[in-house]
């Protein structure tokens, strides 16, 4: 399940976009707020306390600061669609190669902590499935041809899976694996964080989105 869930979660947002072509931003935006909150609770609590038990602290620290400053450089490429905003020219037809490339390692190293610590597939999908829908509303509504959105989603899909399916099989993935976690907590915290900032309108957070940031980080919680 955690290989197949992946892929389900963002071929079926993209299904979903192409039957019903939804326009309700204010659901998305809530869907957003309670993913990021939902994804940061679930490092705070599953992956901070088993990188900072096995190996030195500041050592861990750089490897997290590394994720963030690595996540930072993909936006240049990606324009922000990790947290939900896509700014590509939606008039051109022409492949948008960056965007794909870096959407592609990021959700490569989302797949890494899923083989140790289940619980973080959860936070995976939560956070995948308003991505993306966004991501397929943007590419439904360009003049990207149809055959070549299929292309774009499907490798899409396969990426977090894969990087799972790394960290299981290859020895090098398991030796560095508390140091590969590290850096992708780095990568959750600049994703979560610029969401829940987001999620904002003028720095102020309006009651529904507060309920389902609190809700998203009690479950985290519980699980």
């Amino acid at each position: 399940m955690k290989y197949l869930l992946p892929i389900l979660a963002v071929l079926t947002s993209f299904v979903f976009v192409f039957f019903t072509k939804p326009k309700n931003k204010e659901v998305f935006k809530l869907l957003l707020a309670f993913s990021g909150a939902f994804l940061l609770a679930l490092t705070v609590f599953e992956l901070f306390p088993e990188v900072y038990g096995h190996a030195a602290p500041k050592t861990v620290g750089v490897f997290i600061m590394l994720g963030i400053l690595l996540q930072i450089f993909l936006e240049f490429f990606s324009k922000g669609a990790e947290h939900g905003h896509v700014h590509i020219d939606a008039d051109k037809s022409d492949f948008p190669w960056m965007l794909f490339i870096s959407l592609c390692l990021h959700s490569l190293l989302e797949g890494l902590p899923i083989e140790n610590h289940g619980t973080m597939l959860y936070g995976i999908l939560i956070h995948k499935v308003p991505i993306a829908i966004i991501l397929s509303i943007f590419l439904l509504g360009s003049k990207i041809k149809l055959q070549s959105a299929l292309y774009f989603i499907v490798l899409f899909s396969l990426m977090t899976p894969l990087g799972t399916y790394f960290a299981a099989n290859f020895e090098i993935f398991r030796k560095y694996s508390v140091f590969l976690n590290a850096l992708v907590i780095g990568v959750f915290l600049h994703i979560s964080t610029v969401i829940l900032f987001e999620s904002s309108e003028a720095h102020k957070f309006n009651l529904h989105k507060l309920v389902v940031i609190m809700l998203g980080i009690g479950i985290a919680y519980l699980l």
